[in-house]
């Protein structure tokens, strides 16, 4: 695509956000989107604290067991000491003083590398944070955007304005968007030592467990008058974040089509995935081996490389099934699919929030392919799957009284080869053994997969079996398979532990509200006029708790 014809694309009339995402590739071209530096003092500094002190803020305490107040949609501005290169990020911070935070950036994230320049050459890394202002800025500092794409040159374009940017007060080697609402300027110590930071109830539905973050420590505090303090609540999905996410699915497929994966027709990524865990995608197949192709490039695709279930349809079922059409895709994709030789299993970076890894940051990921196959791709004849008519959940449950409840719906209603079963394991290698038990009846055969989940969870309702099932297992180290001919794949998506299953780290729990908060809103429900009252979704999953704290004990 020649420049004038990019300019032509980009000054045309836009009819939505998604369509603008769309010529995220082209931006690098063009630096009338980049952010510009204005001199003097903007709006964002009207007000300047005497004495910095972050009790001031309304800052929340999200959930009970919530290791203290977090700011939870902080812009955070750093750059690379020896490019000058600005990244902004957005990372919880833990509030432990008026005047100092945690900086909770993943290992994997552009400013946890700029903090290990810093460190190289022992120099204290100026910080600033930005608060409210135009929406548009914590969208793109959510953004997974190549590193050489300014957030800011992304904000000017979504809203056809340049960003107006001023310096800080007391870390003037940063500067922030002169119209936010509130900054906090301050500096990270590499040499300081670190400090034990959460938990926090994260967009996982779990506890993210507590860890050694840097300290950020607060020199300033500046506002606009009349400043609105902006926060977010993440939780069991869907929350606020959730619907973020969906515009994410949008500039994620750009860039990679258009770089990497040119075949992808389509993306999405379910809800209960909570992001990376599951990524439905679609492409146009031409040659045996493509989607293998496709799985390994989509994995080494900048943020995708957290990605843990990759679900591979092609072209030819979303011309008549909608990518968002999960029961019918889902029958599409496993008419296609041999367990034994169409799903594949691999390690590599996993998100640090993942609690189902054996060490943090890495672990296991699982490709289905159900795309259609050609001829070199066929080893054994697909044949269309019924549920076999002799299959009773009622005759299992009685056989076996460790399985809590059976979901035979995909299978018996929709023909999809699928079962989940919840089950309580009481021994090691109990949900392996229950697996060939269960593969070696006849009323099992032509079933592809099966679903394990823990006891305690409604195994009816899908969408609370996908969140904690994508959630609790490690592809790689969690699957086996079983029948005469070992081609039923078994995946154990249950809570581990050291007793059970030799997991050495801790486990968390869900999050749930207190009764003090539930009742609270109860009463306040009537008098803010909100409607028809809506119970507190938290009561549902009460009974799914181990034990009250973030974490889970072991006897539990």
């Amino acid at each position: 695509m020649t420049l004038k014809n990019c300019s032509k694309k980009l000054s045309a009339p836009k009819n939505g956000i998604l369509e603008k995402l769309a010529l995220l590739p082209q931006l690098s071209k063009f630096a009338s989107w980049m952010p510009k530096v204005i001199s003097g003092r903007g709006a964002c500094q009207e007000v300047v604290m005497d004495k910095p002190n972050l009790d001031k803020l309304p800052i929340l305490k999200c959930w009970p067991q919530d290791g203290g107040r977090f700011i939870t949609l902080p812009a955070i501005h750093t750059k690379d000491p020896n490019t000058g290169i600005r990244n902004i990020g957005m990372y919880r911070m833990q509030v432990f003083e008026p005047a100092m935070t945690g900086m909770h950036w993943h290992k994997h994230k552009v400013s946890a590398r700029h903090f290990n320049e810093y460190k190289k050459l022992g120099k204290r890394m100026p910080v600033a944070v930005a608060l409210g202002g135009d929406p548009v800025y914590t969208y793109a500092a959510t953004a997974p955007l190549p590193e050489n794409v300014d957030e800011y040159m992304l904000a000017g374009f979504l809203r056809k304005k340049k960003v107006e940017m001023v310096r800080c007060i007391t870390q003037p080697e940063i500067e922030v968007p002169a119209d936010a609402d509130f900054i906090i300027e301050g500096f990270v110590d590499p040499e300081e030592e670190p400090i034990w930071e959460g938990p926090f109830g994260d967009h996982t539905g779990y506890y993210s467990l507590p860890d050694f973050y840097p300290r950020f420590h607060v020199t300033a505090i500046t506002h606009r008058r009349e400043a609105i303090y902006p926060a977010t609540i993440v939780g069991i999905p869907p929350q606020e974040d959730a619907w973020i996410g969906k515009a994410t699915e949008r500039i994620f497929l750009t860039p990679i089509k258009m770089t990497m994966v040119p075949e992808i027709t389509d993306m999405n990524m379910p809800v209960e995935g909570v992001f990376h865990n599951l990524v439905i995608t679609t492409i146009n197949k031409e040659y045996a081996g493509q989607g293998q192709k496709v799985m390994n490039a989509m994995w080494g695709a900048g943020q995708m490389m957290f990605n843990k279930i990759l679900v591979l349809s092609d072209s030819a079922a979303v011309s008549a099934i909608k990518i968002d059409d999960y029961k019918n895709l889902a029958r599409y994709v496993f008419s296609n699919v041999n367990p034994v030789t169409d799903i594949y299993f691999t390690q590599g970076p996993m998100d640090v929030l993942d609690h189902s890894c054996s060490k943090m940051g890495f672990g296991g990921k699982m490709c289905i392919d159900g795309t259609k196959k050609q001829e070199e791709e066929i080893s054994d004849p697909l044949l269309p799957f019924k549920l076999n008519s002799s299959f009773s959940s009622a005759a299992i449950l009685s056989l076996f009284p460790e399985i809590a409840g059976i979901n035979e719906k995909p299978a018996r209603e929709w023909d999809i080869p699928v079962l989940f079963i919840s089950i309580k394991k009481q021994r090691q290698n109990h949900v392996v053994e229950l697996h060939e038990q269960l593969c070696q009846r006849p009323d099992f055969e032509n079933i592809k997969l099966i679903c394990y989940v823990e006891h305690t969870v409604m195994v009816n309702d899908i969408a609370d079996v996908l969140w904690r099932f994508c959630n609790n297992l490690d592809p790689k180290r969690d699957h086996f398979y079983g029948g005469a001919k070992k081609n039923i794949l078994g995946l154990d998506g249950t809570r581990k532990s050291k007793k059970l299953d030799n997991f050495d780290r801790p486990w968390p729990n869900i999050i749930v509200a207190d009764d003090e908060t539930i009742a609270k809103i109860d009463r306040k429900w009537g008098d803010l006029g909100l409607g028809e009252k809506i119970i507190s979704p938290s009561l549902r999953y009460k009974t799914q708790l181990y034990g009250g704290d973030a974490t889970v004990l072991e006897n539990e």
